[in-house]
């Protein structure tokens, strides 16, 4: 037993020699060691160093940064050759009724079935949303054989006659037209023979009055352009107490006799309080208004398109009218335009900031139109899918498609005015993933900052008591002058 003791306390002394970290004796430390102030000074600078880094350390230890790579987006499916388009877009001075909406993409492909897929929505003149535009289920039959023979018998108005027929009669129903156009040709017929037939019905009643306005002739110019004419024919309908701010309801049913009769009877009927007053009339009882006063539209919808660059074209279209182009108006708001399905509540928070705000760029931006200049409207979008992987890193990452556009306006005599969409979806995926500092780096570097303080502090510590040393030295020789 007493020889298994003296191997042990041989071990024990062997370790002893490997020691790092030797230590003065207890009665030599206050012999060997001396404390000074600049000492004292130097260790309570070192002492706040430290402990600002550490705690710079440790603030950065807790941050959760972010890195990205970009590579190549190359398609799994067949699924991933589309993409879905979001848009909703305002338009003030285009009415429901003549905007159309088309895409194509530079392959010349068309989307054939776009119109399914878009919503539009009847807007008043201060942008109130009026009701739902409703396509026609059976396309309207206009009389185009139509023949009057005798005399005109509506009322030729001007920008001077016009406000004193306006206020002389309670509703005064005006066709707005231009020799030239086609349709305004052939309604001209109908339009007399209707006035006639409800001049006959209703003899000496003064309280419906059919006019109409040459918007060519220099008398009636300014009254065209007052009343935002830019479709040919163009029928109003005015009130005796109409104000500036008044809403103007216009006719968008069959044109023949017997349907301008029969809606124009409604007015009357309303003047006698025969029926309720109201500026959205369905004199066919077919579900869809023959008159309204929506002088704006929102158009909204969703395609899919291909993988290629294409367009979305929104311009005034009808079978029915001829249309002014140097008055036409395609002042818009993007409400809404993003690519790829919508995005949940939980992929909006967390998605960066700067991520989330390239899904909408164009969103709630506005663009003018300048008056009696045809303008169209161009906008260069470049989309890019990005992927975020979630700090937890156990989730699926989030995909959305941010873009970067251009807009610019095209003005020029004989250009039909447009607006026009131009996207380019690039083959490209920029992932972001979170990038958080490890513990292990984390402990190393406050090794470091601790043995670097420290030692560095030491290094200043000898240099300065070496130089107080030596001008000690000089002081007692006397050299210091």
């Amino acid at each position: 037993c007493g020889r298994g003791d003296n191997t042990a306390m041989s071990l024990l002394q062997s370790l002893k020699s490997v020691d790092f970290y030797r230590k003065l004796k207890k009665d030599l430390q206050q012999e060997l060691t001396e404390a000074s102030l600049p000492g004292a000074a130097l260790s309570v600078v070192a002492a706040i160093v430290m402990l600002g880094l550490i705690f710079a350390e440790f603030n950065s230890y807790l941050t959760v940064g972010t890195e990205s790579k970009v590579i190549m987006d190359h398609f799994d499916s067949s699924t991933d050759d589309t993409l879905q388009v979001n848009f909703n877009v305002t338009f003030p001075h285009l009415k429901c009724d003549y905007a159309s909406v088309d895409a194509t993409n530079f392959m010349g492909t068309h989307d054939a079935g776009l119109s399914a897929r878009v919503s539009k929505i009847r807007l008043d003149k201060e942008g109130r949303q009026i009701n739902k535009f409703e396509e026609r289920t059976k396309p309207l039959n206009h009389a185009t054989e139509e023949k009057h023979d005798g005399p005109a018998t509506s009322l030729v108005l001007t920008s001077d006659s016009f406000e004193a027929a306006h206020h002389k009669h309670d509703v005064m129903i005006v066709n707005f037209y231009a020799p030239w156009c086609h349709w305004c040709q052939k309604l001209e017929p109908v339009w007399e023979k209707s006035t006639k037939q409800l001049s006959e019905k209703f003899p000496g009643d003064e309280r419906l009055q059919m006019g109409k306005v040459d918007c060519t002739a220099k008398t009636s110019e300014s009254l065209c352009i007052k009343n935002r004419i830019d479709a040919f024919p163009t029928i109003l309908v005015f009130r005796k107490d109409d104000t500036g701010n008044s809403l103007h309801e216009s006719y968008h049913g069959e044109r023949s006799v017997p349907a301008i009769t029969a809606w124009s009877e409604n007015f009357l009927a309303q003047v006698k309080n025969q029926v309720p007053k109201t500026r959205v009339v369905d004199s066919d009882k077919d579900g869809v208004a023959d008159s309204h006063h929506g002088v704006g539209c929102m158009v909204s919808g969703l395609l899919h398109v291909q993988r290629a660059p294409g367009m979305l074209v929104m311009q005034a279209v009808s079978d029915g009218h001829e249309f002014n182009w140097e008055t036409m108006d395609v002042s818009h708001t993007v409400n809404h335009l993003s690519f790829g399905p919508f995005l949940s509540e939980r992929a909006w928070t967390v998605l960066p900031p700067h991520i989330a705000a390239a899904v909408g760029s164009l969103d709630d931006h506005q663009f003018s139109s300048d008056q009696h200049i045809p303008t169209t409207h161009e906008h260069y979008v470049k989309v890019v899918r990005h992927e975020v992987t979630p700090t937890s890193g156990k989730k699926d990452p989030i995909v959305s498609y941010g873009y970067v556009s251009h807009s610019n306006n095209i003005q020029k005599v004989g250009e039909v005015p447009t607006l026009r969409l131009n996207y380019d979806i690039l083959p490209i995926i920029v992932q972001y993933s979170a990038k958080k500092q490890a513990f292990y780096h984390f402990i190393t570097n406050l090794c470091a900052i601790i043995g670097g303080v420290f030692t560095v502090a030491g290094i200043v510590a000898s240099v300065v008591d070496k130089g107080l040393a030596t001008l000690k030295k000089k002081q007692e020789l006397g050299k210091l002058g």
